[in-house]
C-alpha cells in the first residue's frame, strides 16, 4: 500500500498490484475504488510514493509511533482519529495537535480534570489537560519555570485551549489562602475577550492581540498571583474593518445597552448586538464602579469621534468640522474644550527654531489625525485596564515558580497582506526557530541518555529569514529610517528593499508590481503590499490633541495620557528575568508631534524579551488546527490541514524524528511483542536484552536499521513495519496450522459421535419392542381382575339401595304416628292455661272497682273535717298572745346567735395567738425537716388536690347525670321517630351500597386479573423512586454535615492563626482574657440536656454558683431557665385565681340562705387569698428585677472584685425570693383546701339547720315566700340550662344529618359518573376513591397515634419525675437515720455498672481515654471499652441528677474525639478504631434511654442500667453526626491509599500470562514518567490491602453493617477510577484488556464471598466496569450485535459506550476496527436513552451512610477496667 499526490484529497491510498523492479518508469496501482492506475516514476530523482502503515498503527495517539513517518501518514492519521473516533486531540512528540471541532464536547469537566491530575503523560488519551498536567509535574519536580506555547490560525481554538489551560491549573494549584486568586484569573479571560476580540471571516471570536499569561506558585504549588503581557493590538481595526468583519465587541455590547438608564447620558443608539455578560467580570479584578462608567464613556466617545463629519475648503487644503451632535457628545464624554478640539482636528503646529507656524491640513490628513487620535485613545484604555488587571492579579507573596501560557496569533496569509500580518508572522519565525532547536535538544539529550552513536541531523534553520528581517539594515531598520525621512513613502522604502536585499534567498520581487514584496516564510511565501506600513510603522498622534486630553476635566481620561519616564515592573520568579507590564505602545515622552518609538521597533523589542522568557523556561507546545473554513462541526479539508501542519511545524518534527530513530521499544516490551519471532532455545535465557538483541541480528541484517541503548531499542523508519509483517505472517502460520488440526478433530469426532449415537438407537429399539410386549400380558391381566371386581361390586350397590329404601320407609311412618299424639296433648295444655288466665282477669277487675268507690267516700269525709279545723286555727292565729310567744322565742334566738359570734371571735383570736406562739417554737424544726419534706410535699400535694377536686367533680357529676336521665328520655322520646326516619334511609342507602359494592367488586374480579400485573409495577416503581428519593435526601443531608466538618475545621484553622498573631502582635503589659472564656465555643455547638426539671430554680443557682461568674456572665441558658420557671409561677397563680372566682360564683348561686359565720370566713379568705395575689405580685418584680440586674451585670467586665460581691447578692436575693415563694404556695394550696372543706360542710348542714335570717314579722309565711323564690330560681336556671343543652344537641345532629345528605348526594353523583364510564375507568375510580378513603383513615390514625405517643411520653417523664423523687426521699430518709445510728457498720454492695469520678479528674479521664489512647493498648480487651467505661461515667451523672457533669463530658468527649481524628487524619487504624467506638456509644445512648423501641431486646440487668434522669437525643443526634464525619474520613484515607493501585491491578496488571504479548504498539515514555520510575502494583496487593482494612475493622468491633457499607463505597471508588481510566486510554480498549479486566474484577467478586460480603452492594457497583469489559469482548459487525450490546450495557452511558467503541483497537491484523456506521447504528438504538451528560464517573462521589441500631449483650457490671489505661481514678459503684 502507498500514498500518491491527489489534487482534492491531497494524498490518496493505492495498491502496488504488480511488483516494481529497478528501471520501471510507472507503477501499477489500484485505487481504493478499485479502478486502475499508472503512477509515473522519475528516474532521475528516483522518487518512490510513500508506503502506507499497516492498518494496526493507523489511529494512534502519538504520530511518532508510526512506523513510516511522513507528511500522508499524519494527515491520514489525523483524519481517522478525527473523523472516525472523535479525537481532536493528538501527540506529535512533545506537540499536541488540536482540531477545533466546532462543537461542544464533554471532555473538559470538573471530573475530567481530576482524572489527567496526577497522570503521566503518555498513560492517558491526548488532552490539553495531559499536557497542562506535564508542565505543572515539571515544575514541582524539577522546580524550573514553564511555558505553554499555544499557536494556530484565526479560529483553531487558541483561546479556548489557553483558557482550558488556565482553568487546569486553578482547580488543581487553587489558592491556599482567601484571595481567590484563581477566579481572578479565570475572570480576565472574558474580558480581554470584549475589548481585544473581534469577528472576522475566519472566525467570529478572533483574538486581535498576542498575550502571554504567567501564574505564578509558591513553594507548596498553590497560585498566588499572575502576570499578562500583551503583544500587537490590531487598533487599525477601531477605523477600519474588511467586508464581513466587525469591530471589536465591546462597541456593539454598550451599543446593545444603549437603552439601560444608567447609559442614556452616552448618546449611543441600539444596535443589533446582544450585551455581554462576561463584562460582569470586571468587577472581582479592581475596578470601581466609577471607573467603569469612564470606561464606558471613553468607548462612546471613540465612537462620536468616528461620526464626525469633515467638510472640506479651498480644494481640499483646508477643511473645517461641522458643528453638532457627534462633536458635541465627544467632548462632553471625555471632558474636553469643544472650540479647542475642533480647531487642533484640522490645523497643526509646526515648531523651527526661529518661530512656531500653526497650519491647515488637508482632507485627508484630518481624516489621518482623527483616527490616529481614536486608535491611541483605544489603544492606553486597552493598556490601562491591563495594568489593573494585573494589579488585581499581583501578589506581595514571594513567587517560587510560574508557568506561562502563550496565546499569540499563528501563521497568516491573506490576499492583501499588510503591517498587522507581516508582524504576525515575524513573531512566528522566532517562535519556529525555538520550536526547532528545543525538539532538536530533546533528540540529542535521549540518544545521549541511551548511549548511542547519533549523527548531526540536518533540520530546517530559518535564522536566515529573521535576519533578512531583524539583522541590520533588514526590512525593520530600512522600514524605521523612512519612517525618519520628512517626505519618506511607502514606493521609496519598497525600492530600497528591492536595492537592498534583492540578491536574498528568503526575499523576492514580485513581476507585476512595484510597491509588494514577497518573503519566503518556513511555512509559505507571503506578498506584502507595502501600502501603509510607513503610516502604521509611525503611529503618529499630534501633540497638540493629546496635551487637550490632558486637560481633561475627567480625572482617568486625563491620567491616561499623562507622560510616564517609566513603566513599573513586576518580578516574575526566582530566577527570571524583570518583565514590564506593557502593551503596544508606550507614553509621549517628548514635545514632539510623533512617538520616539516606532510600532515596529517596539514590537521587536517585546518578542526578543518572550523569547528571552521562553528561554528560561521549559516550553510545552499546543498546535491548534482549524480543520474547516465554513465552521462545521466534524468535517475535515485535507487541503487547509496539510497547510497548517506545514504551517505551525508539525511536519517539521516528523522530519527529524524520521531522519533519526523515530521508534523506540523498551526491551520487556519487545520482548513481550515479538516473542512468537523467538526460537525456544533463545526463550530458555533470563536475559531479555541478549534475547532481543540475537532476534534482531537474525531478523535484519542492516545494522544501521536499529540501535541498542541502554533501556531501549531504536529503529528506523519502516522497520517497525516490517517487524509487524513476519510477526503477521508468523500468527498466520500457526493459524493455518491450528485450523488444519481443529477441522480434523471436529470430523473425527462428528464421525464418532455419529456411530455412538446409531447403537444407541439400535439399543433403545430393541427394549422398545420388549416393553411393548411385556406391557400387552400386564393389561390383559388388569382387564380380568376390572371385569370381576366391577360386577360384584355392581350387584352388592343395588342390594343396599333396596335395603336403605325399606329402612327409611319405616322410619317415616313411625315418626307420623308419634307426631299426631304430641300435637293433641298439647292443645289441650294451651286450653287449660287460657282458662286460668281468663278467670284471675275477671277477679281482679271487680276487686279494683270495689276499692276505687271506698276511696272516693274516704276523700269526702276527710275533707269536711281539714275545712272545719283550718277555720278554728285561722281565729286562733288572730289572737295577740300567739304573736308574743313567737316574738319571745325569736329574741332568745338572736341573742343566742349574737353570742356564738362573740365567742368564735375570741376563739379566733386565741387560736391565732396559739399559732403565732407554736410557728415561733418549731420555726427552728420546721427549717430543718421542711427541705426533707419539700419533695415528698410536692409529689403528695398533686395528688391529694387532684382527689379532693375529683370528689368535687364527681358529687357535680352525679347530680347533672340524674338531671340528665329526666332530659335524656324526653330527648329519646322526641328523636326517636327521628331515628327511626334516619334509620330507614340509611338502611336504603346501605342495600344500594351493598349493590353498588357487589356491582364494583364483580366489576373489580373481571379487571383484577388484568391491572394486578400493573399495580405491582407501579408500587415497585413506585418504591424504587422513594427509594432513590431517600437516598438523595440522606446524601443531601451527609453532605451538609460533610460540609459543616470542613467549615469547622475551617474555623479552627482560621481561629489557631488568630490565636497565634494575637500573641504575636500582644504587647507585654497587655491583659489576656481568661482561658474559660472560650469554653463556651464548643458547648454552643451542642444542644442543652433535657432534664426531668428544667425549671428547677435551685439548681439553676446551684449551677451559677457552681460554674462561677465569668462563665455565668455569658450562659444564656440561666436566664431562659428563670424566665422559665417565673412563667410557671404566674400560670399557677393565674390557676388558683380562676379556681377560686368559680368557687365563689358557684357559692353565689347555690347559696340561697347563708348563716353569719360563713360570711365571716369566706371574708377572711379573701383577704388572705388578695394579700397572697400582693405578695406574688411583689415576688414577681423582684424576680424580673433580678434578671434584668443580672443580665446589666453580665455584660460588663468579670474582673472587679465589686462586681462578684454584687453578684453573691443577687444570688442571695434569689434564694430568699424561692424559699419566700414556696413558702406562698403552701398557703396558697392550705386555704383552697379549707375552702373546699367549708363548701362540703355548708352543703352538708344546709338541709339540717334552719335559716333564721329570713324571718320577720309577718312568720312563717315571709319565710316559706323566700325560701319558694329561691326554688323557683334555681329551677327556672336549671330549666334554662337543660332547654340550652338540648338546642345544642339537637344543633349538632341536625348538622349530622345535613351531613349525611351531603354525602349521600356526593355519592349519588359519584355513583351516576361511574354508571356513564367505560368499565375500566369505573374500576379505576373506585379504586382511586377506595385509596382516598384509605389514606383519610391512615391520616387519621397517625394523629391519634402520635397524640398517644404524646401523652405516653409525657406519662413516662412524669412517672420518672415522681419515681426519682421518692427514690431520692427514701435515701435521704435512709441516710438521716443512718446519720442517727451510733458506729453501724457498713456492707459491701455489688457492682451497679456506674463509674464515678471527680470533676477535676474530667481531662484526666479524657487524655487517658481518648486523646492518647493507643488502639494496640485495647486490642486483647472488650471491644469498643473506651465506649463502655464513658457510657458508665454518663450513667451515674444521671443516677446522681447532675446534668452539668453530662453536658460537660460528653461535650469534651467530642471535641477529644475530634481532636484526635484531626491528629491522625491519614491513619486508617485510628479513625477505625474511634469511628467503632463513637457507634457503640451511640447504641448504648439508644439501648439504655428507656424508649421501648431500643429495649426490646435487653435483658432484665440491662433494663436495670437505663437512664433515669435526663434525655440525651439531642446529643445522640450530635454523635450521629460525628459518626457520619469520621466515616467520611475512613473512606477519603482508604481511597488515598488504594487509588494508586487501582488502575496498575485492575487494568495493567498480568493476571493471566500470556496475554501481555498481544498487547498493541507502545508509546514514547515521558520525562515525568521516566523520572517516577515503575510503581506498578497488582491485584493481589490491592486485595492485601483490602483485607487488612478488613481485619482491622472486624478487630476493633465496627458494625457489619458499616463494614459492609465501607467495601460498597471501595468498590464503587475501584469501579469509577478504572473506567475512568479506560475511557480515557486507548492503549487498554482492546480484546485482551476486556478479558484480563474480566477475570480481576472475578477476582474481587470472589473476595467479597469469602468476606461474606456479597449483600453489601459492593458487587453491583462493579456493574459498569463488568459491561465494559464484556463490550470489549464482544462481537461489533451486524445489527443484531448492536442490539446485544445496547440490551448488555444498561449500566453504561451512551456516551461511554460510543467513547469505548471509538477507542477500540485491534491487537493484530486478525480483528478489525468498529466501523463508523456500526458506532451510528449504536447511537440510533440507545437514543431512546435519558442518559446524563457526563462522560466519566465521579469518583468522589460518597454513598449515604446508615447506622443501624445494633444493641450489646454485654452488661455494664461485667466489664472490667484494665491497669494499663490508668484509670484509677474511677470508682466502681
Amino acid at each position: 500500500m502507498v500514498w500518491i499526490p491527489d489534487p482534492d484529497d491531497v494524498w490518496r491510498s493505492a495498491e502496488i498490484i504488480k511488483d516494481y523492479k529497478e528501471g520501471d518508469k510507472s507503477l501499477q496501482l489500484k485505487l481504493e475504488d478499485e479502478t486502475l492506475y499508472e503512477y509515473p516514476i522519475d528516474l532521475q530523482g528516483n522518487e518512490l510514493p510513500f508506503l502506507r502503515n499497516p492498518d494496526i498503527l493507523v489511529g494512534q495517539n502519538d504520530l511518532t509511533a508510526l512506523s513510516y513517518l511522513h507528511e500522508p501518514a499524519v494527515l491520514h492519521n489525523l483524519k481517522v482519529r478525527f473523523l472516525e473516533s472523535n479525537h481532536i486531540y493528538t501527540y506529535c512528540g512533545i506537540v499536541l495537535v488540536a482540531i477545533n471541532p466546532y462543537e461542544q464536547l464533554p471532555i473538559y469537566e470538573q471530573d475530567v480534570i481530576y482524572a489527567y491530575s496526577g497522570q503521566n503523560m503518555g498513560d492517558m488519551d491526548p488532552h490539553i489537560f495531559a499536557v497542562a498536567e506535564e508542565a505543572y509535574k515539571q515544575m514541582a519536580r524539577e522546580e524550573k519555570n514553564q511555558s505553554i506555547i499555544v499557536s494556530g490560525e484565526s479560529g483553531a481554538g487558541k483561546t479556548v485551549s489557553a483558557k482550558y489551560a488556565m482553568r487546569f491549573f486553578a482547580t488543581v494549584g487553587g489558592s491556599a489562602s482567601e484571595t481567590n486568586i484563581e477566579a481572578k484569573v479565570l475572570a480576565s479571560s472574558p474580558i480581554m475577550e470584549a475589548i481585544g476580540n473581534a469577528k472576522t471571516t475566519r472566525n467570529d471570536n478572533s483574538s486581535r492581540f498576542g498575550k502571554y499569561i504567567q501564574i505564578g506558585f509558591d513553594k507548596r504549588f498553590h497560585i498566588i498571583g499572575a502576570n499578562m503581557r500583551t503583544y500587537l493590538l490590531e487598533k487599525s481595526r477601531v477605523v477600519f474593518q474588511a467586508e464581513d468583519e466587525r469591530n471589536y465587541h465591546i462597541f456593539y455590547q454598550l451599543c446593545a445597552s444603549a437603552s439601560l438608564p444608567e447609559f442614556k447620558d452616552l448618546g449611543l443608539s441600539k444596535c443589533c448586538a446582544l450585551v455581554a455578560a462576561a463584562w460582569l467580570s470586571i468587577v472581582p479584578i479592581g475596578v470601581k464602579e466609577s471607573h467603569q462608567m469612564i470606561i464606558f464613556r471613553i468607548i462612546a466617545a471613540i465612537l462620536h469621534l468616528g461620526n464626525l463629519e469633515i467638510q472640506g475648503e479651498r480644494d481640499g487644503e483646508a477643511c473645517s468640522v461641522s458643528v453638532g451632535h457627534p462633536q458635541d457628545n465627544f467632548c462632553s464624554l471625555l471632558g474636553v474644550e469643544h472650540s479647542q478640539m475642533q480647531h487642533w482636528l484640522c490645523h497643526r503646529k509646526l515648531v523651527t527654531t526661529a518661530e512656531t507656524y500653526v497650519k491647515s491640513m488637508s482632507l485627508h490628513q484630518v481624516v489621518n489625525a482623527r483616527n490616529a487620535l481614536a486608535k491611541h485613545i483605544y489603544a492606553q484604555l486597552f493598556n490601562w485596564i491591563v495594568q489593573h488587571i494585573n494589579k488585581a492579579l499581583h501578589t506581595t507573596v514571594k513567587q517560587h515558580s510560574f508557568i506561562g501560557v502563550l496565546d499569540i496569533y499563528g501563521f497568516e496569509t491573506f490576499e492583501v497582506n499588510s503591517f498587522e500580518q507581516f508582524c504576525i508572522n515575524y513573531a512566528n519565525e522566532k517562535l519556529q526557530q525555538q520550536f526547532n532547536s528545543h525538539v532538536f535538544k530533546l533528540e540529542q539529550e535521549e540518544y545521549m541518555k541511551e548511549e548511542i552513536p547519533w549523527t548531526l541531523i540536518d533540520f530546517y534553520d530559518n535564522q536566515p529569514c529573521i535576519d533578512l528581517i531583524e539583522a541590520k539594515l533588514g526590512i525593520l531598520d530600512l522600514l524605521d529610517e523612512e519612517c525618519k525621512v520628512p517626505k519618506g513613502t511607502d514606493q521609496n522604502w519598497a525600492q530600497k528593499l528591492y536595492d537592498r536585499h534583492a540578491a536574498s534567498q528568503h526575499f523576492q520581487k514580485p513581476r507585476m508590481s512595484n510597491t509588494s514584496f514577497i518573503v519566503l516564510h518556513f511555512a509559505d511565501k507571503v506578498e506584502y503590499q507595502s501600502e501603509g506600513f510607513l503610516e502604521k510603522n509611525r503611529d503618529t498622534v499630534y501633540e497638540e490633541q493629546i496635551n487637550i486630553l490632558k486637560a481633561s476635566k475627567v480625572k482617568m481620561v486625563a491620567d491616561l495620557f499623562q507622560e510616564e519616564d517609566t513603566v513599573p515592573t513586576t518580578a516574575v520568579g526566582k530566577g527570571a528575568p524583570r518583565i514590564s507590564v506593557r502593551s503596544a505602545r508606550p507614553a509621549f515622552k517628548a514635545a514632539n508631534k510623533e512617538h520616539r518609538k516606532t510600532v515596529g521597533h517596539q514590537f521587536r523589542n517585546s518578542l526578543h524579551l518572550l523569547m528571552e522568557t521562553l528561554n528560561a523556561t521549559t516550553p510545552h507546545y499546543v498546535r491548534c488546527i482549524k480543520p474547516n473554513d465554513e465552521k462545521l462541526p466534524f468535517k475535515f479539508d485535507p487541503k487547509r490541514a496539510v497547510q497548517q501542519l506545514r504551517a505551525c511545524g508539525v511536519l517539521e518534527t516528523i522530519r527529524i524524528s524520521a531522519a533519526g530513530f523515530p521508534s523506540r521499544w523498551s526491551y520487556p516490551d519487545f520482548f513481550n511483542r515479538y516473542r512468537v519471532l523467538m526460537n525456544k532455545r533463545d526463550l530458555s535465557k533470563n536475559d531479555k536484552r541478549q534475547i532481543c538483541q540475537t532476534l534482531l541480528e537474525d531478523l535484519i541484517k542492516d545494522p544501521d536499521k536499529f540501535q541498542f541503548g541502554r533501556t531501549k531499542i531504536f529503529f528506523r523508519a519502516g522497520q517497525v513495519a516490517y517487524l509487524e509483517k513476519l510477526r503477521a505472517d508468523k500468527f498466520r502460520a500457526a493459524t493455518i496450522m491450528i485450523q488444519k488440526t481443529v477441522r480434523g478433530w471436529l470430523q473425527r469426532t462428528k464421525y464418532q459421535r455419529l456411530r455412538r449415537a446409531t447403537l444407541v438407537l439400535q439399543r433403545y429399539a430393541r427394549g422398545c419392542l420388549a416393553r411393548r410386549l411385556a406391557e400387552h400380558l400386564r393389561r390383559t391381566r388388569a382387564a380380568i381382575i376390572l371385569q370381576k371386581q366391577y360386577r360384584m361390586l355392581r350387584i352388592r350397590r343395588a342390594f343396599q339401595r333396596i335395603r336403605n329404601a325399606t329402612l327409611t320407609i319405616q322410619a317415616f311412618a313411625r315418626g307420623m304416628f308419634v307426631k299426631r299424639i304430641y300435637h293433641q296433648m298439647l292443645i289441650e295444655h294451651k286450653a287449660i292455661i287460657l282458662q286460668k288466665y281468663v278467670r284471675g282477669w275477671l277477679a281482679r277487675v271487680r276487686f279494683r272497682r270495689l276499692r276505687a268507690a271506698a276511696v272516693v267516700l274516704q276523700c269526702h269525709l276527710r275533707r269536711l273535717r281539714a275545712q272545719r279545723q283550718l277555720r278554728a286555727l285561722r281565729i286562733e292565729a288572730r289572737s295577740a298572745q300567739h304573736l308574743k310567744k313567737l316574738n319571745i322565742g325569736m329574741e332568745n334566738k338572736v341573742v343566742q346567735l349574737q353570742r356564738k359570734v362573740d365567742e368564735q371571735n375570741k376563739e379566733y383570736k386565741l387560736l391565732n395567738e396559739q399559732l403565732s406562739m407554736l410557728t415561733s417554737a418549731h420555726s427552728s424544726e420546721v427549717e430543718k425537716l421542711k427541705k426533707e419534706l419539700q419533695q415528698y410535699q410536692q409529689s403528695q400535694r398533686g395528688d391529694d388536690n387532684q382527689l379532693l377536686s375529683l370528689q368535687g367533680e364527681m358529687e357535680q357529676l352525679r347530680m347533672e347525670l340524674e338531671k340528665a336521665h329526666g332530659e335524656r328520655e324526653v330527648i329519646e322520646d322526641s328523636h326517636g321517630k327521628e331515628k327511626d326516619l334516619l334509620r330507614k334511609r340509611i338502611s336504603d342507602l346501605e342495600e344500594e351500597n351493598a349493590l353498588l359494592k357487589q356491582e364494583k367488586e364483580e366489576l373489580n374480579r373481571r379487571i383484577l386479573c388484568q391491572s394486578e400485573d400493573e399495580f405491582a409495577r407501579n408500587t415497585v416503581e413506585e418504591n424504587i423512586q422513594m427509594k432513590k428519593e431517600l437516598e438523595e435526601e440522606r446524601s443531601r443531608y451527609q453532605n451538609l454535615v460533610k460540609e459543616y466538618s470542613s467549615l469547622e475545621q475551617r474555623y479552627d484553622n482560621l481561629r489557631d492563626e488568630m490565636t497565634i498573631i494575637k500573641v504575636m502582635k500582644q504587647a507585654p503589659g497587655h491583659r489576656r482574657n481568661p482561658s474559660n472564656q472560650s469554653s463556651l465555643e464548643s458547648d454552643s455547638n451542642n444542644p442543652s440536656i433535657c432534664t426531668s426539671e428544667i425549671g428547677d430554680t435551685e439548681d439553676v443557682i446551684q449551677q451559677v454558683e457552681e460554674v462561677g461568674m465569668e462563665k455565668a456572665a455569658m450562659d444564656m441558658t440561666l436566664f431562659l431557665k428563670l424566665q422559665k420557671r417565673v412563667r410557671e409561677l404566674e400560670l399557677e397563680r393565674k390557676k388558683l385565681q380562676t379556681q377560686l372566682e368559680k368557687k365563689e360564683q358557684e357559692r353565689q348561686k347555690s347559696q340561697a340562705r347563708g348563716i353569719f359565720s360563713w360570711t365571716l370566713i369566706f371574708h377572711i379568705s379573701g383577704l388572705m387569698r388578695q394579700e397572697l395575689e400582693s405578695e406574688n405580685k411583689k415576688l414577681k418584680n423582684e424576680l424580673n428585677e433580678l434578671r434584668k440586674a443580672i443580665a446589666d451585670h453580665a455584660t460588663q467586665n468579670n474582673s472587679s472584685n465589686d462586681m462578684r460581691d454584687s453578684y453573691n447578692l443577687l444570688l442571695n436575693q434569689l434564694k430568699s425570693a424561692n424559699e419566700e415563694l414556696e413558702v406562698r404556695k403552701e398557703e396558697v394550696l392550705i386555704l383552697r383546701s379549707q375552702i373546699m372543706k367549708a363548701a362540703q360542710q355548708k352543703d352538708m348542714g344546709k338541709n339540717m339547720t334552719e335559716d333564721w335570717g329570713y324571718l320577720n314579722e309577718d312568720g312563717e309565711l315571709g319565710l316559706a315566700y323566700q325560701g319558694l323564690k329561691q326554688v323557683a330560681r334555681l329551677l327556672e336556671a336549671q330549666l334554662q340550662d337543660q332547654r340550652r343543652e338540648h338546642e345544642e344537641e339537637m344543633e349538632a345532629l341536625r348538622n349530622q344529618v345535613d351531613l349525611m345528605q351531603e354525602e349521600l348526594e356526593k355519592q349519588q353523583q359519584a355513583f351516576l359518573q361511574t354508571l356513564q364510564l367505560s368499565p375500566e375507568v369505573q374500576v379505576e375510580f373506585g379504586l382511586q376513591q377506595e385509596i382516598t378513603r384509605l389514606t383519610n383513615e391512615n391520616l387519621d390514625l397517625k394523629e391519634l397515634l402520635e397524640k398517644l405517643e404524646k401523652n405516653e411520653k409525657k406519662l413516662k417523664k412524669q412517672l420518672k419525675i415522681y419515681m426519682k423523687k421518692i427514690q431520692d426521699f427514701e435515701v435521704e430518709r435512709r441516710s438521716h437515720e443512718r446519720n442517727m445510728q451510733v458506729a453501724v457498720q457498713r456492707k459491701e454492695k455489688d457492682f451497679q455498672g456506674m463509674l464515678e469520678y471527680y470533676k477535676e479528674d474530667e481531662p484526666l479521664l479524657i487524655r487517658n481515654l481518648i486523646t492518647d489512647l493507643k488502639p494496640q493498648a485495647v486490642s486483647a480487651t472488650v471491644p469498643c471499652l473506651p465506649a463502655y467505661i464513658l457510657y458508665m461515667c454518663i450513667r451515674h451523672a444521671d443516677y446522681i441528677n447532675d446534668d452539668q457533669k453530662v453536658h460537660s463530658l460528653l461535650t469534651s468527649t467530642i471535641n477529644g474525639v475530634k481532636k484526635v481524628l484531626k491528629k491522625h487524619h491519614d491513619d486508617f487504624e485510628m479513625t477505625s478504631f474511634w469511628l467503632a467506638n463513637t457507634c457503640r456509644l451511640l447504641h448504648c445512648l439508644k439501648q439504655y434511654s428507656g424508649e421501648e423501641g431500643f429495649m426490646t431486646q435487653n435483658t432484665a440487668k440491662q433494663n436495670e442500667h437505663c437512664l433515669k434522669n435526663f434525655d440525651l437525643t439531642e446529643y445522640r443526634q450530635v454523635l450521629g453526626h460525628l459518626s457520619i464525619q469520621i466515616y467520611q474520613q475512613l473512606i477519603n484515607i482508604a481511597g488515598g491509599i488504594l487509588q494508586p493501585m487501582i488502575v496498575p491491578a485492575v487494568l495493567e496488571n498480568e493476571s493471566i500470562q500470556g496475554l501481555s504479548s498481544v498487547k498493541p504498539m507502545g508509546y514514547r515514555k515521558y520525562s515525568s514518567a521516566v523520572a517516577e520510575g515503575d510503581s506498578s502494583y497488582s491485584l493481589d496487593e490491592m486485595i492485601r490491602q483490602l483485607n487488612t482494612f478488613h481485619s482491622i475493622m472486624c478487630d476493633q468491633g465496627l458494625d457489619p453493617e458499616i463494614i459492609q457499607q465501607v467495601f460498597k463505597q471501595l468498590f464503587y471508588m475501584i469501579n469509577a477510577v478504572a473506567l475512568n481510566n479506560l475511557l480515557l486510554r486507548k492503549d487498554v480498549c482492546s480484546w485482551s484488556t476486556g478479558m484480563q479486566l474480566r477475570f480481576n474484577i472475578s477476582q474481587l467478586e470472589e473476595w467479597l464471598r469469602g468476606k461474606n460480603l456479597q449483600q453489601s452492594g459492593a458487587a453491583q457497583t462493579l456493574e459498569p466496569l463488568i459491561q465494559a469489559a464484556q463490550l470489549l469482548q464482544l462481537k461489533k459487525k451486524t445489527s443484531e450485535d448492536a442490539e446485544a450490546i445496547c440490551s448488555l450495557c444498561t449500566s453504561l452511558t451512551t456516551q461511554q459506550i460510543v467513547k469505548i467503541l471509538n477507542l477500540y483497537t485491534p491487537v493484530n491484523e486478525f480483528e478489525e476496527r468498529v466501523t463508523v456506521a456500526f458506532i451510528r447504528n449504536i447511537q440510533v438504538n440507545l437514543k431512546e436513552r435519558n442518559d446524563p451528560p457526563q462522560l466519566l464517573l465521579d469518583f468522589k462521589h460518597m454513598f449515604p451512610v446508615l447506622f443501624p441500631f445494633n444493641p450489646s449483650a454485654i452488661t455494664m457490671d461485667s466489664i472490667h477496667l484494665p491497669a494499663s489505661l490508668n484509670l484509677d481514678f474511677l470508682n466502681k459503684v
